[in-house]
């Protein structure tokens, strides 16, 4: 299969269209909504796309190639001490400077709004200045709807615990107790969180990063709820760099300057576990340091991406192993050797295995990651859990994951083999999803189409579109209902 991205014909009354991306100012915000920035301008070159970060990420941005239609443009940094504070920074303070930075590219105006779905205050930036906006949902469409459905409509009568609830009509269940956001600890995460949800309903669109195939029912039910346009566009991963070359041709690529690739080159089929727990959060040292004596007792070759202690990691971890700070995650999970994931759950990340066709141990860190875990486990049934549940504050221990790994990584066994054939089929329903006339790419024609034929035009006035949008709010609660 060749994996190309392509160039449709530009509708000859369009001259230049002026996209505003506003990503969360981090790594798993900012990569899927680039990502997307690439294939809009590809599918049409007379897009022009200015993509807004704070300045501590410019550097690391303009490093990454991108075509000449896509500009860089930066507000003043967030920061905080911990977590929460700067997540308060990113909700409180970053509206104004946005504002300003409006003020000034006039040439041309700006003409849409994509921004992630999170920061609500870009949306009545949108709404006030009549500039249509696309709300850019960062993780899977069944987080969504726990969070519209069942906590937004109904937050008032939730509570942490063992209470399950049925959050894709008629398929799946899950326990409130897997909801982070319910925890007593992110009661501020959760109210910016239900913010976002009825500001959801004031943008003109809805983006979701996933893959109509791997979440049919939730978002056909969505769809029927939410008075929207809603566009499955995934995956918003870095598929299309791949160019021309099949994913056969990736796999034998021998690059001598990057020696994980090397190293994986010399490895046996399927026979190495891939560690990443994602580019922010992580797990405590007491975890780590069980993880890294179980991968030295069980003998089974992996490849380990850590951002901390990388050193005294490879010192315990044997010789069986590679420990790395980085690598090029998409060209790893694709190499033949690897075999298994083990992920934290990051839906961009899981996104990545699924197109590589990899089975997966989960190992969720915080906010969506047991959802996503429980969607990979139970639902698409292409992996396990490392621990038996999926409560953040568990220690598995190295004698546990000692089996566990063994067994997972067995090719000779049945659930091993039964895990991988799903496996493979999923990355079939992914891969076919971004052929021409598969249902990704259809969608990215179709919102492409809309946005072009209204003209980017906010029909009406502010207070009208207010009323509409109140509208679209209580149609949602009464479809509900």
């Amino acid at each position: 299969m060749e994996l190309q991205v392509p160039n449709p014909p530009t509708p000859k009354s369009i001259t230049m269209s002026h996209v505003l991306v506003v990503p969360y100012p981090s790594r798993g915000h900012i990569n899927p909504m680039m990502n997307l920035s690439k294939l809009l301008v590809s599918h049409n070159p007379n897009i022009l796309v200015t993509f807004v970060v704070t300045q501590e990420w410019k550097t690391l941005i303009n490093s990454e190639p991108k075509p000449d239609n896509i500009r860089l443009e930066t507000i003043p940094n967030v920061s905080g001490d911990n977590f929460m504070k700067v997540v308060e920074a990113v909700m409180t303070e970053m509206e104004a400077p946005f504002e300003r930075l409006i003020d000034r590219l006039v040439q041309p105006p700006p003409t849409l709004i994509i921004c992630d779905a999170f920061l609500f205050w870009a949306v009545d930036v949108g709404n006030r200045r009549n500039i249509p906006v696309a709300a850019f949902w960062t993780t899977s469409t069944s987080e969504l709807w726990v969070q519209f459905f069942h906590i937004f409509l109904q937050g008032k009568h939730l509570e942490n615990g063992e209470k399950i609830i049925d959050y894709i009509p008629a398929n799946s269940w899950i326990r409130l107790t897997d909801i982070p956001l319910l925890d007593k600890n992110n009661h501020q995460i959760l109210q910016w969180a239900m913010e976002a949800c009825q500001w959801i309903l004031k943008a003109q669109y809805l983006l979701l990063p996933s893959i109509y195939e791997l979440e049919p029912q939730v978002i056909d039910a969505l769809k029927s709820k939410l008075k929207i346009p809603i566009y499955t566009i995934g995956p918003n991963i870095p598929y299309f760099n791949l160019g021309h070359k099949s994913v056969h041709d990736l796999n034998c690529v021998n690059d001598s300057s990057q020696s994980y690739l090397d190293w994986l080159n010399l490895q046996p089929y399927g026979s190495v576990l891939y560690i990443s727990y994602g580019s922010f959060l992580s797990v405590s040292r007491t975890q780590m340091d069980e993880i890294a004596a179980a991968l030295k007792d069980s003998g089974v070759r992996f490849l380990w991406v850590t951002r901390d202690e990388t050193q005294r990691l490879k010192e315990m971890c044997g010789k069986m192993g590679y420990v790395v700070t980085w690598c090029d995650q998409l060209r790893v999970l694709l190499h033949p050797s690897i075999g298994g994931y083990w992920t934290h759950c990051g839906w961009n990340s899981v996104i990545e295995g699924i197109f590589s066709g990899v089975p997966f141990l989960t190992f969720p860190i915080a906010m969506d990651q047991p959802m996503i875990s429980k969607i990979i486990v139970e639902d698409w049934k292409i992996g396990w859990r490392v621990k038996k549940d999926d409560k953040l504050d568990t220690l598995v221990t190295r004698e546990e994951i000692v089996v566990l790994i063994r067994k997972f990584m067995d090719l000779d066994s049945d659930l091993g083999s039964d895990l991988r054939k799903r496996a493979k089929e999923l990355q079939l329903l992914c891969q076919d999803a971004i052929k021409i006339g598969g249902s990704s790419e259809t969608n990215i024609n179709a919102f492409l189409k809309n946005i072009f034929e209204s003209g980017l035009a906010h029909e009406g006035s502010n207070g009208s579109n207010e009323g509409s949008n109140g509208l679209q709010a209580h149609v949602a609660i009464d479809n509900f209902n």
